[in-house]
């Protein structure tokens, strides 16, 4: 079990976090790269949002301004009633933030790594050491807490990573892709952790991830950000049934995949394609209409030999909106995340 310090909770309808029109622009090699092009979000208490997105969307981008790592070109960010321009003390005092690096240095121990951060947060000696057992009990780390943090497995590492943004029981939880390099294993057990946080505690929870199944096992809400712009903003739910299952039909012939074709064209809000003998439709409650239209077909004197139903993927929503797999996007890193990274770096040591 997670364990609570007691901190206040705001159980108002008011968001937690607003930005308007929030943008950040890149000079790199003399031309302007858009990570962020005017979003406008609201997010309430309580919250679990995933941004999803192909590497160099604009996902991580969108979290630093959020955490007042990077400060916006244009545009503006509120976090827990806080100007993360003008006010960016209170800002990092009302949030945990988990980046994507390792938070804890290599040489020191784990136990002692969360000490450290209590006492920062103010916390006195007694009760940072009882905040640093309840967390390394909460992310199964007792065990390994009096190893340097360099002999710790790497799944092992992130969850003392998430215990570290957990120290001051935030309101507000951002976490920057939190399963990249994690195991399986590993994977699932974080996701485990975060909802748990979410649904025991009420925390907001904003992180960035481009995994599929993460996004659509863990968040409420979903956002699709590509090329620094939203594109979609619904539950994971509602963005794939808007698409529509896959429904494909396999026939004995070409010219009987023809007539299966139009037969299936006549199923409301049916998208139709033709491969030799297969015929693809992709429409809204497709599972649904599947077994009537193999019927009728049938009925017809053209008999489906082979039948398959796939429901919507969150790849095959980003898919339908951008024009490419979400999957491929990833293979190959663009420009905006060297350019992320260092501005991250430079502004972030300034700050």
């Amino acid at each position: 079990m997670i364990p609570s310090v007691g901190v206040m909770r705001n159980h108002e309808k008011k968001p937690v976090i607003r930005t308007v029109g929030l943008t950040r622009h890149y000079t790199r090699n003399k031309q302007t790269i858009e990570a962020g092009r005017g979003l406008d979000l609201e997010i309430a208490p309580g919250e679990l949002v995933a941004f999803l997105g192909p590497n160099g969307a604009g996902k991580s981008t969108t979290l630093r301004m959020l955490t007042t790592l990077i400060a916006p070109t244009a545009g503006t960010a509120e976090v827990a009633g806080y100007d993360v321009t003008r006010d960016r003390a209170a800002v990092r005092r009302s949030i945990g933030y988990v980046g994507q690096g390792n938070a804890a240095g290599h040489q020191y121990r784990g136990r002692d790594e969360l000490f450290s951060q209590a006492r920062a947060h103010g916390l006195s000696r007694r009760d940072a050491r009882s905040r640093t057992d309840e967390l390394l009990d909460a992310f199964d780390l007792t065990e390994h807490a009096d190893r340097p943090v360099s002999r710790l497995s790497g799944g092992q590492r992130r969850r003392l990573d998430v215990a570290i943004g957990l120290v001051q029981e935030p309101a507000i939880l951002f976490l920057d892709e939190p399963s990249t390099g994690l195991d399986p294993q590993n994977r699932v057990n974080l996701q485990e952790q975060v909802r748990r946080l979410n649904a025991k505690l009420g925390t907001t929870i904003v992180l960035t991830t481009h995994y599929l199944e993460e996004a659509d096992a863990l968040a409420g809400r979903v956002i699709v950000i590509d090329h620094g712009r939203t594109i979609a903003d619904d539950t994971a739910a509602a963005l794939k049934s808007s698409l529509g299952d896959l429904v494909s039909l396999e026939f004995g012939s070409a010219a009987h995949a023809m007539a299966g074709a139009a037969g299936a064209d006549r199923i409301p809000g049916a998208h139709v394609t033709v491969t030799d003998t297969v015929v693809s439709v992709r429409a809204p409650f497709g599972r649904d209409a599947a077994p009537g239209l193999v019927a009728d077909l049938a009925a017809a004197g053209t008999p489906v030999t082979r039948l398959e139903v796939v429901g919507p993927t969150l790849d095959d929503v980003f898919l339908n909106l951008t024009g490419r797999s979400l999957r491929e996007s990833n293979e190959t890193a663009s420009a905006v995340d060297a350019a992320d990274i260092a501005g991250d770096q430079n502004e972030g040591a300034a700050a």
